[in-house]
């Protein structure tokens, strides 16, 4: 092998893969500062932020084949040590990060909540049509390339976001202006979108971009997955059984299943009704129904949670859609619902409660489902809320199940598990 360099040599790059395919391949290891596409030979320079970062990527992908488009590409070490600027079709210059450009080529700094294209669109709108939307997991941070409709917007949105924070304290926007004419978006998922063309097909996630995913949602479990949770598993549909047949139907088990990620559907078999098949929005979202879930008692029976054969459950009228649930709980407060996620406890949290409710309203409400030890209502930022603990886990997972999304007093009410130990 060559004597490690900040640049990486990139081969058979055909005419099809653009700048952005490549930058995926190697963002989730550092910030790439500068590119040479040498298209004529079929090659590409990248030169990465410092060298371990290029050390990191290319120790990566001598076990695991670089692919992109379904073309291998194939890495080493190149000969120069840094590209000059003349040499980059995407240097970092001054002259460069002056001229506006209707792509801007957004860094985030103190990356503690984990940004989404949802959170990045909803930031940007503001300013203009927002057309595609490309980001980048890197050790140090995240990146995101979004393309508005014309340079105006752009030039607006910079001005007004440039080194603000998208939360408090953290999460700081480092914009400078791209010098891309158009980004290319194959795929509509978590990591790009193309808002000019929802028909785009979703892509099964690769494992790179998965260990990003994966370090996104670590940042919000304070800085590490939680132990035996290995963030890369893709598959997305689990099949649940030791279910009790009398008392559990699809709606208990979205209440239960939803506190781990969003639900696409859920199936109970007709022909094995003690067992179902639930559909989660993907695979890190499984993992953790699996970790925290396996062995829970629920009605008196202790579950037993896998993942199925099936990829997915198909549409079918005896099959709930969940899909477009306003009751989904990670379409809002992602951070949040990723940093409450623990195993059954004794203790439920109650929240959106009418301003005006009574300890002794909650109690008439959720008392049916076991023997309540203590009760504490609060408030927060001016909204009611109520901790009560249960004798059991089992009775305070049955509370959950059968009254989070029920009414009281006109209002609906949302119910997770509290990891505190007493009130």
């Amino acid at each position: 092998m060559a004597e490690p360099s900040k640049v990486i040599h990139i081969r058979n790059v055909g005419h099809e893969i653009a700048e952005s395919d490549l930058l995926q391949l190697l963002q989730p290891f550092g910030l790439v500062s500068k590119i040479v596409m040498l298209r004529a030979k079929n090659q590409a320079l990248l030169q990465m932020e410092d060298i371990h970062a290029s050390v990191a990527a290319l120790q990566y992908y001598s076990s695991v084949q670089p692919s992109v488009r379904g073309r291998n590409v194939y890495m080493q070490f190149s000969s120069h040590q840094e590209l000059t600027t003349d040499q980059s079709s995407h240097g970092r210059n001054s002259d460069q990060e002056s001229e506006p450009n209707r792509i801007l080529l957004v860094t985030i700094h103190h990356m503690i909540y984990p940004i989404t294209v949802e959170v990045l669109h909803q930031v940007f709108k503001a300013y203009g049509f927002v057309e595609k939307i490309v980001t980048f997991q890197k050790s140090a941070g995240f990146q995101a390339l979004i393309q508005f409709h014309s340079r105006q917007e752009a030039v607006e949105a910079f001005g007004s976001l440039h080194g603000r924070n998208i939360y408090d304290g953290c999460c700081q926007l480092d914009i400078q202006y791209s010098n891309l004419s158009e980004l290319q978006v194959h795929y509509n998922n978590d990591r790009s979108r193309d808002f000019t063309n929802p028909s785009l097909p979703t892509e099964q996630r690769n494992r790179t971009s998965q260990m990003g995913r994966a370090a996104m949602i670590a940042a919000a479990f304070g800085g590490t997955l939680p132990h035996g949770v290995s963030g890369t598993n893709e598959r997305c549909t689990l099949i649940v059984s030791n279910l009790n047949t009398d008392k559990i139907d699809e709606d208990k088990l979205f209440n239960l299943f939803s506190l781990y990620g969003n639900i696409v559907r859920i199936k109970i078999l007709r022909n094995k009704p003690d067992h179902a098949l639930v559909e989660m929005a993907d695979g890190l979202q499984a993992e953790l129904a699996v970790h925290y879930l396996k062995g829970a008692i629920l009605f008196g029976k202790k579950l037993e949670v896998n993942y199925s054969k099936y990829p997915n459950i198909t549409p079918a009228p005896d099959a709930h859609d969940y899909l477009n649930s306003s009751l989904n709980r990670f379409n809002s407060n992602v951070v949040k619902n990723y940093r409450h996620c623990c195993a059954p406890t004794k203790m439920i949290h109650i929240s959106a409660l009418p301003q005006e409710i009574t300890e002794e309203a909650i109690l008439n409400h959720v008392s049916e489902h076991g023997s309540v030890i203590n009760t504490k209502l609060f408030e927060v930022n001016g909204k009611r809320q109520a901790l009560v603990m249960f004798e059991s886990e089992e009775e305070a997972t049955e509370a959950l199940v059968s009254k989070h999304a029920s009414t009281l007093e006109g209002n609906t009410i949302r119910i997770s598990f509290s990891q505190m130990q007493s009130i």
